[in-house]
């Protein structure tokens, strides 16, 4: 139990970081995620915001105790949504600023991040 509780916390919480870290400069719209918005991956610089805001409150969503199991499921859904769609813009550019491929840790940190949330929440059930 113990070691599990640990592992949810130290993948959710890197997981976590992760999405806040890169939905900053969306939220606030730097210039260089704009730019790489508008001109590199040729969608409305409308959806940054949203996306921003949205990967922020997913995030905190996942890491928040007593959340209800529904929120949590669906924010972990928006999280993935987002990853896939990056990762698949990212690889339908002709010229992408880098390889799309990296995106795949943080897929798979997104997958370990969720198991340990389902062998969590499995613990808690099964001590109640």
């Amino acid at each position: 139990m113990k070691t599990t509780k640990i592992l949810f916390w130290v993948f959710n919480g890197l997981f976590a970081a992760f999405m806040i870290f890169s939905a900053i400069p969306d939220a606030m719209s730097t210039p260089e995620a704009v730019k790489f918005m508008h001109d590199g991956l040729g969608y409305p610089v409308y959806l940054l915001p949203f996306l921003g805001y949205a990967k922020i409150l997913g995030s905190l969503a996942i890491i928040i105790p007593g959340l209800p199991a529904r929120l949590k499921e669906w924010a972990y859904a928006g999280l993935m949504f987002d990853l896939i769609g990056a990762t698949y813009s990212a690889a339908s550019i002709p010229n992408p600023q880098g390889p799309w491929y990296f995106m795949l840790i943080f897929i798979a940190l997104g997958v370990v991040a969720y198991i340990y949330y389902i062998k969590k929440s499995n613990l808690q059930k099964a001590q109640a």
